[in-house]
């Protein structure tokens, strides 16, 4: 009979989150889809690529909301649980109101772990995807940036031709073992230049230990020059690299794990790996509490007419916890705590209040 009723609990509570992040998914795809018809309207693109790109961005969108998408399903899931009687039901067999909330929180936490394991990498893939074909045709994009097992990529494009760039990685301002092609707007090869070293940190790059084979006059003969500093005339772009190397929802959880040393010698930052990981582990810790925060609002409430203000309050309360997880991120960020810490202090701030207001409504 137990099984049965664990069952019936988890499944029960299966269809309302399905059901929950099914409108989160179509909102987010409507609401999106207006930025993005917004974005291509002048440039001669069928409706399908923004609804290919939208389909690819919000998916992440989904990810990042998923605690509170727990939250509001667990919330409806336990008054509807309330409002046909089946809670009383349920506790005839024996179940208590902690055991009830257990179930849900424990199938939660698997939950989150199957969504890091599995969901996830296809989320990352699909952010990828959307940001290197939005670029495309960005009119305002000079630079197109790219970091992966190859080492760093950077296409720069001028009236007078492109460059593209690739150097090894890169350690805070400088790139290390550089290669720099020079193109005309007719694709033909200008110059090729090899360097050891170059400071990006200002234009010009300083460059040392530097080969120069110049084309320019004939794509076949060409001169080299060796110089040990060299100045090469480019825009600022570490801006635009520190900011690709913050966001790293294009990088899954798993490639996170496994690939964590070869992403740090490419230039991604330990602070922000390990901030990213910690997020992804907290996740499933985060959808446990949320569930019991959700059962402290409404299993904890008697009369059925107070539901309504159960449910404002707890609204209020997610969006509390989200600007909460912002300010213990940038407190963070600022070097004021440890930016783990700031990972974690939410999930330990939601547990304390939990674990008191759970108590209370094991007694009822």
């Amino acid at each position: 009979m137990n099984k049965i009723i664990n069952q019936y609990l988890i499944i029960g509570f299966s269809k309302i989150v399905i059901n929950t992040i099914l409108i989160f998914l179509a909102l987010g795809i409507i609401l999106n889809l207006f930025e993005e018809v917004e974005f291509f309207k002048n440039l001669n693109q069928s409706l399908s690529l923004p609804i290919i790109l939208s389909l690819s961005f919000v998916p992440t969108l989904i990810l990042e909301l998923l605690p509170f998408i727990i939250f509001l399903a667990a919330m409806f899931y336990f008054l509807h649980l309330k409002s046909n009687k089946d809670l009383l039901s349920i506790k005839t067999f024996g179940y208590s109101n902690l055991k009830i909330i257990l179930i849900i929180a424990f199938f939660s936490f698997i939950f989150g772990v199957f969504v890091l394991i599995a969901i996830n990498p296809i989320t990352s893939a699909l952010v990828k995807y959307y940001e290197v074909e939005k670029a495309q045709y960005a009119k305002d994009v000079t630079h197109l940036i790219s970091i992966n097992k190859n080492g760093v990529w950077i296409k720069e494009i001028n009236d007078s031709g492109y460059k593209i760039i690739n150097a090894e990685n890169l350690e805070k301002d400088i790139l290390k073992k550089v290669s720099i092609y020079v193109f005309d707007n007719n694709h033909r090869v200008l110059k090729r230049i090899e360097a050891e070293s170059a400071l990006i940190f200002d234009s010009p790059w300083k460059m040392k230990n530097v080969f120069i084979y110049d084309f320019e006059n004939n794509n076949n003969i060409y001169k080299v020059i060796k110089l040990d500093n060299y100045e090469f005339e480019t825009e600022k772009i570490l801006e635009k690299i520190n900011s690709l190397f913050n966001n790293l929802n294009t990088i899954s959880f798993i490639d996170l794990v496994t690939d964590y040393n070869q992403l740090n010698k490419k230039g991604y930052p330990k602070t922000k790996l390990n901030e990213k990981i910690n997020k992804f582990i907290s996740l499933p810790f985060f959808l446990f509490l949320m569930v019991i925060l959700a059962s402290i609002f409404t299993i904890g409430s008697i009369n059925p007419k107070y539901n309504f203000y159960y449910v404002i309050i707890s609204i209020l309360t997610s969006v509390i916890i989200y600007y909460f997880k912002d300010l213990s991120i940038a407190l963070g960020q600022t070097e004021k705590i440890s930016l783990i810490l700031s990972v974690w202090i939410p999930v330990i701030a939601i547990g304390l209040f939990c674990s008191i207001g759970v108590i209370q409504i094991n007694e009822k």
